[in-house]
């Protein structure tokens, strides 16, 4: 990882901490009133995957937050078919094994699952539902400066000559 995506990676795990939050306290209020764990599980992590999309927007992914209305409902649908994917599924399976199989409670057997999550997720949203697109991204004057001026400087001269 490259040192400048550090910050965001924090942002990431931060958001992700409070979508743990989110997380628990759906699947336990939802196995309390004797919900099945694996549809609680599903119902919890869509919450969690909901919950974690609108603070990535406006948090970790906020220089990249998309222009309009369509650009807005793509980058959900790309969210849920990456980190919504990822997560529903990876959840589903390691709980149907940690709980259905290895007999662990759910709450228990849910940071387990979210963990092996993680990585995989954070890579799906900054390469693929938050990427930098157009002219809507940041641009970094420190690097773009000394390349934009060394590219037009012969046009420059050329323009001046004429």
């Amino acid at each position: 990882m490259t040192p400048t995506a550090w910050p965001r990676f924090l942002k990431f795990s931060l958001v992700g901490a409070l979508g743990i939050a989110v997380q628990f306290g759906v699947l336990a209020l939802l196995t309390a009133i004797q919900i099945n764990y694996l549809l609680a599980t599903g119902l919890a992590v869509e919450c969690a995957v909901l919950h974690n999309f609108l603070w990535h927007l406006r948090f970790t992914w906020s220089d990249r937050t998309p222009s309009g209305g369509r650009s807005l409902l793509q980058s959900l649908f790309r969210f849920h078919l990456s980190n919504g994917l990822i997560s529903l599924m990876g959840n589903l399976l390691l709980m149907r094994i940690l709980v259905g199989r290895l007999s662990l409670p759910p709450l228990d057997a849910s940071p387990i699952a979210i963990a092996a999550c993680f990585a995989l997720n954070f890579q799906a949203s900054d390469r693929w539902v938050f990427l930098c697109r157009g002219y809507s991204c940041p641009r970094n004057p420190s690097k773009n400066k000394n390349k934009i001026d060394v590219e037009n400087q012969p046009r420059r001269r050329a323009k001046m000559r004429k």
